[in-house]
């Protein structure tokens, strides 16, 4: 008993180191993607799916900070990742690159959704 209880805690301290280390976004409670430490995601309507780029750049990406990758990521169904024009890397859910937006200051905030018409919440 107390082996499966060790294995169940090394799985879930392996997946959160994961998660942490460039993961796969998870859904939130109520259907929202969110990255790390619960923050809402969003799409840009200018980032054309399926592109393998972003055109959330220079100031368009402080203010829409991109869900970045790690080294150690790997893309899995419908997660893939992208390289940035910085170089660095970038999640993508199903062709659509992720972005937080820098408004939002808690788990659960979502004042990005519907910005300037083109900014949106991901439900997947």
């Amino acid at each position: 008993m107390k082996m499966k209880y060790l294995i169940s805690a090394v799985a879930f301290l392996a997946f959160t180191s994961y998660a942490s280390a460039g993961g796969v976004p998870v859904k939130s409670a109520d259907g929202v993607l969110v990255g790390k430490k619960g923050m809402t995601l969003y799409t840009f309507d200018k980032d054309a799916a399926g592109s393998g780029k972003s055109v959330c750049n220079a100031q368009c990406a402080i203010n829409w900070p991109p869900l970045k990758a790690s080294r150690y990521a790997k893309a899995s169904g419908d997660y893939s990742i992208i390289t940035r024009d910085d170089g660095t890397k970038q999640w993508v859910f199903k062709g659509k690159p992720l972005y937080y937006w820098i408004k939002d200051k808690k788990p659960g905030d979502k004042t990005g959704d519907g910005v300037n018409g083109v900014w949106h919440i991901v439900k997947p």
